[in-house]
């Protein structure tokens, strides 16, 4: 089971690296904050039950840029709503 929850972590950030490359999407977009949030958030969670303390070092810090770009593009959208 912990191997299927990896393979959809990794699925996510894949998927927006494969977008941004075939420019559907780029860092500026939304989809592409949260599908990386999100693949690296889960991926973190499965270093922490494996014990894979440099794995989640990487995916840790990854979580954490994602959601602070996340953040602020969730921000920069509330502004211009109002």
């Amino acid at each position: 089971m912990i191997q299927l929850i990896s393979v959809a972590g990794a699925l996510a950030i894949l998927v927006a690296y494969a977008a941004n490359q075939l420019r559907y999407i780029g860092p500026a977009n939304l989809s592409y904050a949260l599908l990386n949030f999100a693949g690296s958030a889960v991926l973190a969670a499965v270093a922490v039950v494996e014990g894979q303390w440099g794995f989640l070092l990487l995916e840790g810090i990854w979580a954490l840029v994602s959601l602070w770009a996340t953040v602020k593009l969730l921000r920069g959208r509330s502004s211009r709503l109002r």
